[in-house]
C-alpha cells in the first residue's frame, strides 16, 4: 500500500547521537509541545542551567514575532530552544536575535545553502524565509535568562508552509540528515555566542552586517507605531540598529517588519 502518513517517511531525530554532545550542551527530545520556548522558559525558572536544549518533533502551537503563531508538521522542521544565561551586559542582549540569525545562517551555508539574514533575524534562501527565530527574556530566581527559539523548514512541502513567502530546504535543495544539521547549528550557535561572551560585539557586527541581505538594499520598514519608513539601508549600529536613510535623514530602527523593496 501507498504511505499515506508522512511520519512514515520523516525520519525521527537520532536521540543518542544528539545526547552525545560536548559539555555545556544537554539536548532534549520530545515528540510534541505547543511550544519549545515556552517549556523552556518553564524550566528556566525552575532553575534548569544554561545550555538546556530542548527540541521536538511536532510543533503544535509555536510562536513568533508580535504574537504570531503557526503549526510545524510532524518531523519536517527543526524546532527547538536553547536556554542561555549571558553574563554580558542588558544592554548587548538585543545582539542575542541577531547573533543567533547569523550563526544559523552560517550553519546552512557551510552545509551547501546560499543563505542570508534578512535584519534583524530572518533566514532566508534567496527572498524566501527557511526559518525564524524568537528570542525572549526570561525572570528567573537566579536572574534574567534567553530562551533562544529557531523554527527551521527542512522537508516541509510546499502544500505545508504557512505563507508563500516560506520554503524549506528540501524545496531548494536536497535537505540534509536533520540530526547531522542540529548538530551543526548548535555548534554554530555555540561558537557565535562565546566569541560574543568573550567581548567580540565588534567583531559580531562586522561579519552580521557583511552577511546580513539588508544592508544596501532600498527597503520599506513597518514601523511599531504603524508609520512607515522608506529609505536605503545603509548599515547596522553598535547596538544592532538598522540604519536607514531616507530624505529626512539617517534612522536607527530597534524594532519593525522590513520588506526589501528590490535588491541593491
Amino acid at each position: 500500500m501507498p504511505v499515506t502518513d508522512r511520519d512514515d517517511v520523516r525520519p525521527p531525530l537520532d536521540s543518542a547521537r544528539l545526547a552525545a554532545l560536548a559539555p555545556g550542551l544537554t539536548v532534549e527530545v520530545v515528540d510534541r509541545t505547543p511550544s519549545t520556548n515556552a517549556l523552556v522558559g518553564e524550566r528556566a525558572r525552575s532553575g534548569a542551567p544554561e545550555g538546556l536544549v530542548v527540541v521536538t518533533e511536532h510543533q503544535t502551537a509555536g510562536r513568533g514575532r508580535l504574537d504570531r503563531s503557526w503549526e510545524t508538521p510532524a518531523r519536517a522542521a527543526l524546532t527547538f530552544s536553547v536556554l542561555l544565561r549571558p553574563t554580558a551586559p542588558a544592554a548587548e542582549w538585543p545582539w542575542l536575535p541577531l547573533l543567533t540569525g547569523h550563526a544559523l545562517a552560517g550553519a546552512l551555508r557551510r552545509a551547501g545553502f546560499d543563505a542570508g539574514v534578512k535584519w534583524p533575524n530572518d533566514v532566508l534562501l534567496g527572498p524566501l524565509k527557511v526559518a525564524g527565530i524568537l528570542v525572549e527574556r526570561v525572570e528567573t530566581p537566579s536572574g534574567p535568562a534567553a530562551v533562544v527559539g529557531i523554527g527551521l523548514n527542512v522537508t516541509t512541502t510546499r502544500a505545508e508552509l504557512p505563507v508563500e513567502t516560506a520554503t524549506s530546504l528540501a524545496l531548494e535543495g536536497t535537505a540534509p540528515d536533520r540530526t547531522d544539521l542540529l548538530l551543526a547549528v548548535l555548534g554554530a550557535l555555540r561558537d557565535e555566542y562565546d566569541a560574543w561572551q568573550r567581548g567580540g560585539a565588534d567583531d559580531l557586527r562586522a561579519s552580521y552586517a557583511a552577511a546580513c541581505v539588508t544592508v544596501g538594499r532600498e527597503v520599506r520598514v513597518e514601523l511599531p507605531s504603524g508609520e512607515p519608513l522608506t529609505g536605503r539601508a545603509t548599515g547596522i549600529d553598535p547596538g544592532g540598529r538598522l540604519l536607514v536613510r531616507s530624505s529626512a535623514g539617517e534612522t536607527a530602527v530597534g524594532a519593525g517588519d522590513v520588506v526589501h523593496v528590490r535588491a541593491g
